[in-house]
């Protein structure tokens, strides 16, 4: 995957979860539920939440599935990481539908301009 001299990082990146996620024989929800826990074990920031929302919207997650991972991973990584991470993921799901909200808004908009243009 050739990278780009805008994005070098965010290539690179994307090139190693391509690959990850290439060589894994987990299915989808379970990968994701191990990376959430990676995170949280790592004291990850909101960030790193945010990159695994879509992959866990489309992997069919549950809230219930996330808590469940917290609740196992507490006795291993300690209370305290798993409650940053629980407002760690709270924050990248805000993040998540704030973005969402406003590209919708944009959409009408544009659709709107369009049809009185027409």
């Amino acid at each position: 995957m050739p990278t780009t001299p805008d994005a070098p990082v965010l290539d690179t990146l994307a090139a190693m979860t391509i690959d990850s996620i290439e060589r894994c024989g987990m299915d989808d929800a379970t990968l994701i539920l191990t990376r959430i826990a990676a995170l949280a074990a790592m004291d990850a920031p909101a960030i790193s939440y945010l990159a695994h929302v879509d992959p866990a919207i489309k992997a069919n997650l549950t809230l219930e599935q996330v808590q469940d991972v917290l609740v196992a991973i507490a006795p291993v990584v300690g209370t305290a990481r798993v409650m940053a991470a629980a407002g760690h993921i709270t924050e990248a799901l805000g993040f998540a539908v704030a973005v969402a909200e406003s590209d919708a808004e944009a959409m009408a908009k544009a659709e709107t301009q369009s049809r009185s243009g027409s």
